[in-house]
Parts: structure tokens; C-alpha cells; sequence
């Protein structure tokens, strides 16, 4: 394999293995218990209604936005809201005026009630460490919210093991986009062909990546999309194993 300067990760399901559940009845009633204790009184199904109405009105605001300023060729395909505005008018919604404070608590605590599941996959940390070790970089590319995802990786011990972060809540856009991509290469003044994209979604990292020049290694995980057909990687591995990608590439 080819020796890369910088490996450009995914996180979920490449080096963090979870699990959310925002369905469950059960979870929008403890959810509505928390807003009632803050002042903001939803039944169940009301907040959960409102919640899911919220993101696809942002989401389209966004989309609209984005797509005005780039001009009539333009379309937004992938937009990424900050999750902290819809918490922000949920509350404002009840009569509520929210604090910092509050909504990143509120964040934080819908996230930790919907996780049913969090661990990093063994051996993640050990080759973050090894690529920084062997004069390399690594860097993190993430569809992610990043008030969940920073807590979740300091959580986990691997916020300070990258180099630069890139999370998607934090541009307006997500992988598939190669804006998403362009933007992480430009902010670090990397080069395309010095770069490898690391990921376990055929489309969004894999395709996404080799939109802009980056070689690709693709690991199938449990959090893989199911039926994703013929994946065009420049590497390849079928089962989750961070020791074996160390080995592979030389670490």
C-alpha cells in the first residue's frame, strides 16, 4: 500500500460503534418530563411532533438559503442544521427564554436518553496514536452534531488524538458533498493525493472522498448500509478490525 501523509477518518462506524433510538414512546416521555421541569410543558407525542417538525423546517430554510446565495445552478443536497436552534424554539415555543446553558444541557441529556449504545472499536485509539507517532496526521470527517459528537469523543478518550476535526453541524453541509471535503483539505492545506478517506459508508465516505481526489479504504461494519452494492474503494476490508487496517497501512 501506498504510504499517505494523512488519514482522514469517519467516526461512526469506523471508529466509534453506537446506537440511537429517537422512536421509542418511552424516550419522548422521559424527554418531556425534562422540558416540563425547565418550564416547558409538552405531552409525548406533542414535543416528539414538534421536535421532527422543527428539523425539517430548518433543514429546508437551510437548503433555500444556501441554494440563493450559489446562485440558479445550485442545489443544496445536503444541509446540516445546528440541532441547538430547534432545542432554542422549543423552548422559546412554551414561553421559555433559554439560556446557553440550557440548550447545550438539553442537547446533551436527548442524546444521552436516545444512545443505547457507545463504545470505540479496540484498538481505535492505539492507531491514532500510531499515525501521529509515525510523523503522519490524522484527521476527523464527520456527519455529526458536534454537541454530541465532542462530549461522545472526550467521552471515549479520542477528541485530542486528531489533528484537525471537521463536523458537519459545524459547515451547513455533510459527506457526500465535496464541499464538506473541499473545506477540511483547504483549512489544513492538504493535498488530495497525500490524503486517504477512511470510512464505512460506500457512498457518503468512499464515493464522496474519490469525488475529490482522495484515495479510499473501506471497512465494512455493522453500522455499514445495508445492500450498498458494489463499493469502489481503493482498499478494501470486509469485517471491522482497527488492528488489521494498522497492519495494512504500516503502523
Amino acid at each position: 500500500m501506498k504510504a499517505y501523509q494523512n488519514y482522514i477518518f469517519d467516526l461512526y462506524g469506523t471508529l466509534v460503534d453506537i446506537h440511537t433510538d429517537e422512536g421509542k414512546p418511552s424516550f419522548w416521555k422521559t424527554m418531556a418530563a425534562y422540558f416540563e421541569t425547565r418550564g416547558a410543558v409538552y405531552q409525548a407525542r406533542e414535543l416528539q411532533t414538534a421536535y421532527l417538525a422543527l428539523v425539517q423546517e430548518k433543514e429546508s430554510e437551510l437548503k433555500d438559503r444556501l441554494d440563493h446565495t450559489r446562485g440558479a445552478d445550485s442545489h443544496e443536497s445536503s444541509p446540516e442544521i445546528h440541532l441547538e436552534d430547534v432545542f432554542l424554539q422549543l423552548y422559546r415555543a412554551r414561553g421559555v427564554p433559554p439560556t446557553d446553558a440550557l440548550i447545550r444541557d438539553t442537547a446533551l441529556e436527548f442524546r444521552r436518553l436516545s444512545t443505547t449504545h457507545l463504545r470505540a472499536y479496540a484498538g481505535a485509539s492505539q492507531l491514532l496514536t500510531a499515525i501521529r507517532e509515525a510523523g503522519r496526521a490524522a484527521y476527523l470527517l464527520s456527519n455529526a452534531q458536534h454537541i454530541f459528537t465532542e462530549w461522545e469523543m472526550r467521552t471515549l478518550g479520542l477528541w485530542t488524538l486528531f489533528d484537525g476535526i471537521f463536523i458537519s453541524s459545524d459547515h451547513g453541509c455533510r459527506k457526500p458533498d465535496p464541499r464538506f471535503f473541499r473545506g477540511l483539505l483547504e483549512a489544513y492545506a492538504l493535498s488530495p493525493s497525500q490524503c486517504l478517506m477512511i470510512g464505512n459508508d460506500p457512498v457518503n465516505d468512499i464515493a464522496g472522498a474519490a469525488a475529490v481526489g482522495m484515495d479510499t479504504y473501506y471497512i465494512r461494519s455493522s453500522l455499514s448500509p445495508r445492500g450498498e452494492g458494489e463499493v469502489h474503494a481503493t482498499y478494501r476490508q470486509d469485517a471491522m478490525d482497527l488492528k488489521k487496517l494498522r497492519r495494512s497501512l504500516a503502523l
